[in-house]
């Protein structure tokens, strides 16, 4: 797969040549520096952008195949996004935010704000239901997006740097969540540049200038990141 920007002289390669697969109960960290292209490798894995060349497949699904339509219902009921800024609507209640993807998909409003309850207790939220996003602490805000990322049995998670505003303690606490969601069942790339979050991976991608440049399973991971 490759993704290119602009053209001639001026193109820019983001991605080339990266060709990977995460299975069910898999959870890969992709790390790198800066401008390596792990962003737009994520983007791409979950539909909101087209590769140059190439192709993504979810659950037997070629995306390239879907019209707009699909790849909306495949990104609602399929996918789950988790984002460093948690995306959360401000005037909605945590309960809210995470039903909406369900709503926007049909879903009665009984089963959803059924599933969004279990989804919030899932991830220690039961009582904050009912608060708002600036009523809890970032930490929690963090919590309600994984729990809106997984609600509905999302089975495939896609990370990015879901830590990056938040401290040592409620991070390692939302990357158990994640672990958690990925161990039953889910697959699950996360995006990452902290060795200890990738730590808790089933597999490493390391990339840089747009390619992937090493990988290595859990076992091998501490001399893979020793080397980094």
């Amino acid at each position: 797969m490759t993704q290119q920007y602009g053209h001639g002289e001026t193109a820019v390669s983001a991605l080339s040549g990266v060709d990977f697969e995460v299975r069910q109960g898999e959870l890969v960290a992709v790390m790198g520096p800066s401008g390596s292209g792990k962003s737009t490798l994520l983007t791409i894995a979950g539909g909101l952008a087209t590769p140059t060349t190439g192709e993504v497949v979810i659950e037997g699904s070629f995306l390239s195949e879907q019209s707009p339509r699909e790849l909306a219902r495949l990104r609602r009921r399929s996918l789950g996004f988790v984002f460093q800024d948690f995306n959360l609507i401000p005037t909605l209640t945590a309960l809210e935010n995470v039903i909406l993807p369900l709503e926007l998909d049909g879903f009665s409003a009984r089963v959803a704000r059924r599933a969004g309850r279990d989804a919030l207790a899932s991830v220690g939220l039961a009582d904050k239901a009912d608060a708002y996003p600036d009523d809890i602490s970032g930490g929690q805000q963090q919590r309600v997006a994984i729990a809106r990322a997984v609600v509905g049995g999302r089975r495939l998670i896609l990370a990015d740097e879901p830590t990056g505003a938040l401290d040592s303690v409620t991070g390692e606490m939302v990357l158990k969540m994640l672990r958690a969601r990925v161990d039953a069942g889910a697959a699950g790339i996360l995006v990452t540049h902290e060795a200890r979050h990738a730590a808790f991976a089933d597999r490493i991608v390391f990339l840089r200038d747009g390619r992937i440049v090493d990988e290595s399973r859990r076992d091998g991971a501490d001399t893979l990141l020793a080397a980094r």
